[in-house]
């Protein structure tokens, strides 16, 4: 099979020797030091288990079984021992992880799938300085793991890292078996979580922010946003940073990513203040489109009330 390696408006290719003119480049000179550092991982492979194509082994065999995605996997899922991965290029960056596309393929044969991989920076990278509010009422396993997060070790700081990302494959895990519309969880891996692609080809989904629906359209997104606050509320969660800018519109399909922070409103004592900030700032952007804001103020008071039954 043939591989493509032209980049799109949606991403930047970071294949080695591919030169932009200043004018185009979309990310900084530091941004591209970052992203060539989380290739290194692939790049030191000894040349004698280096695959015959692609830039890694498939790693669908190194996670756990509780790693990887709800059963039964969508057809589209690849678990071929024998499948490789080829680096794309960078989908988007955020303040505690850069988002990759990632092509998944059965050498010699047509079977291929573009995925998401959400890789979390390492300590001196990360820029989210607000995580104890999302993070309260989590606790690492080991009493050894807590102390070192707690102190802000290098250590401490790459297993807070790592806790991200299974945060958020846990996450999706939990939302997508209940039906929230969350892309699919395909694994994780240390600090990796790689999920379904939303979106055509090699062009993501725009942003909720980015969409101009119709009335009929902006109804039907407005009761998809309400549905999905409801069924998160119902199995304990606020997304925690819910926003027109972490949702995006797939064929007339409303979906939220971005679900590190995801917050147990029982658990967490500001869990109610994440919820109510969740509607407030999704139903803010319909409200400003012609949803009346008598439907937001009713979503507020029946997920409040949600949280409120034993």
């Amino acid at each position: 099979m043939a591989r493509k390696t032209e980049s799109t408006d949606s991403f930047q290719s970071i294949r080695r020797g591919r030169k932009q003119s200043k004018q185009s480049q979309v990310f900084s000179q530091e941004d591209h030091e970052r992203f060539e550092a989380m290739r290194t991982v692939f790049d030191e492979i000894p040349n004698d288990d280096r695959p015959p194509a692609g830039d890694r082994w498939s790693i669908w065999w190194d996670s756990e079984p509780l790693q990887r995605g709800p059963e039964p996997h969508p057809d589209w899922v690849i678990t071929d021992h024998g499948a490789v991965d080829y680096e794309l290029g960078v989908l988007k960056t955020g303040k505690e992880a850069d988002v990759f596309l990632v092509e998944r393929v059965v050498p010699g044969t047509d079977r291929a799938v573009i995925l998401a991989s959400k890789r979390y920076r390492s300590a001196e990278h990360t820029q989210f300085n607000r995580a104890g509010d999302y993070t309260v009422g989590r606790a690492a396993k080991r009493s050894r793991d807590n102390r070192a997060m707690a102190k802000r070790t290098t250590f401490g700081l790459e297993q807070a890292a790592g806790r991200w990302a299974a945060a958020e494959f846990d996450a999706l895990k939990r939302l997508y078996a209940v039906g929230v519309p969350v892309p699919y969880p395909v694994q994780v891996h240390g600090t990796e979580v790689l999920m379904e692609f939303i979106g055509h080809g090699r062009t993501a989904a725009p942003r909720l922010a980015e969409t101009r629906p119709d009335e009929s359209e902006l109804d039907s997104l407005w009761e998809q946003a309400a549905e999905a606050l409801r069924r998160m509320t119902e199995l304990g969660f606020a997304h925690g940073d819910l926003s027109p800018y972490n949702t995006v519109v797939h064929e007339g399909r409303l979906v939220v990513l971005d679900l590190p922070q995801v917050v147990d409103i029982y658990a967490n004592p500001l869990g109610l203040t994440f919820l109510t900030r969740d509607v407030e700032n999704l139903g803010s952007w319909f409200s400003a489109r012609g949803v009346d804001r008598e439907l937001v103020d009713d979503l507020h008071a029946e997920v409040l009330a949600l949280a409120a039954r034993p």
